[in-house]
């Protein structure tokens, strides 16, 4: 087992270096403009195939890399690029994740390829799981998959939203209801395979922030999947169900839901996402107070500038260390008994929002101007606050962790 460390070997400050220069030389670049666009900025997904950086390989080796590390690093470079950029590269992730957590190995090794394409023809997969009316609050799902025996196929109805990559996916990763009788613990997840009739997507949503990255509803009309889409298959959800019934009678509660397994997996990598547009705000900031003068002076000799900038360093390396701690303690095993995932995502994401409003007042009227990126980051920090569970659904998570009580 891997010891907790804080300190990349040599191998890790290379693959961090080599993703530095990508988004350095390759997004940042291209940031304002595919932000403007408020379009998928598929020329940079088709970059970063080329190299190798947008691939189930690389992915795959940094999600098993023994330290925990490799994920959060990957994420805080890319999102120092641009979150918005880094978000259409590595949106493809969470329904590969999705898959990763409820799938067996013959659907992960049939589906999760064909989410990312090569890199001559590039495709990009989507997770659905939020609904108009069901957000944080699962359990008020609304989409059913209902099971034909006769052919055996499962037939999906209803409507997503928020879906990163919805509509235009190659692969769609849809969580229905399955038994309404058992709340939120008669969810499964299925594969919508491309071209399925029935999958179209809704309102393409225009957003606040991360707008090269595409968001939009996905509606389910009668869509057909066959059997062996059920991640996991029909026996294991027939076991899962009866012990969520089971637990139902007895006041049990140990039968997680397919899309909680995917967001509690996913939520130090978030928090890296977080910790990166961080930084990226807080080194412009830095640079700025060091060149910027008033009064003949750089404003960086005031107090007032001089320690916010001590507090946003001190801030974001508090974020990464707590991504870094969740990363490490998922990838050997180790349970989340404090909801430290919940923690890590929790801290970084209110740190970020925090580091890059901060970020705008030091630059002043300048930092309000879309001529400096700070303005971008600040309005694509607002993310990480909401999706993949509120900063409100992380205190709860925490609250309940320590407690041991269904806090409401």
């Amino acid at each position: 087992m891997a010891e907790f460390t804080m300190a990349l070997n040599d191998e890790q400050k290379e693959v961090r270096d080599w993703i530095h220069g990508f988004a350095a030389d390759v997004m940042r670049p291209a940031a304002a403009e595919w932000d403007e666009r408020e379009e998928t900025p598929w020329p940079v997904i088709q970059e970063a195939a080329k190299i190798g950086l947008y691939s189930l390989d690389f992915y795959a080796q940094q999600f098993f890399d023994p330290t925990g590390l490799g994920i959060p690093m990957t994420m805080e470079e890319l999102f120092w690029g641009d979150a918005g950029i880094a978000l259409s590269i590595v949106g493809t992730g969470l329904a590969a994740v999705g898959v990763l957590a409820n799938g067996t190995e013959e659907q992960i090794g049939t589906w999760v390829p064909q989410m990312y394409g090569d890199a001559d023809d590039v495709k990009v997969a989507a997770f659905c799981s939020s609904e108009p009316d069901a957000g944080s609050d699962v359990a008020a799902m609304r989409t059913r998959a209902v099971h034909d025996a006769a052919k055996d196929e499962w037939v999906l109805n209803g409507t997503k939203t928020w879906a990163t990559n919805g509509g235009i996916a190659n692969i769609h990763v849809v969580v229905a209801v399955v038994d309404p009788e058992a709340g939120s613990k008669g969810h499964a997840s299925f594969i919508v395979p491309p071209g399925t009739p029935g999958l179209s997507q809704g309102q393409k949503f225009r957003k606040h922030g991360i707008r090269a990255s595409h968001t939009a509803e996905v509606v389910l009309e009668d869509v057909r999947v066959p059997g062996h889409c059920l991640l996991g298959g029909k026996e294991k959800l027939d076991e899962r169900l009866a012990r969520a019934r089971e637990n139902a009678r007895t006041g049990e509660e140990r039968v997680k839901n397919a899309a909680m397994a995917t967001f509690e997996a996913s939520r130090p990598a978030v928090g890296a996402m977080a910790v990166g547009t961080a930084r990226a705000a807080y080194e412009e900031a830095l640079e700025y107070a060091r060149t910027r003068e008033q009064f003949g002076r750089p404003i960086i000799d005031n107090q007032g500038v001089a320690f916010q900038l001590a507090d946003m360093r001190t801030q974001i390396d508090a974020a990464r260390l707590l991504v870094w701690r969740a990363s490490w303690m998922a990838t050997t095993g180790k349970r989340f008994e404090s909801a430290e995932g919940s923690m890590s995502k929790l801290f970084a994401s209110e740190v970020a929002k925090k580091v890059t409003a901060q970020a705008v007042q030091i630059l002043g009227g300048n930092g309000f101007t879309r001529e400096y990126p700070v303005e971008r980051m600040h309005r694509d920090a607002a993310i990480y606050t909401i999706f993949e569970g509120t900063s409100e659904i992380q205190r709860l998570v925490i609250a309940r962790a320590l407690s041991g009580m269904p806090i409401r």
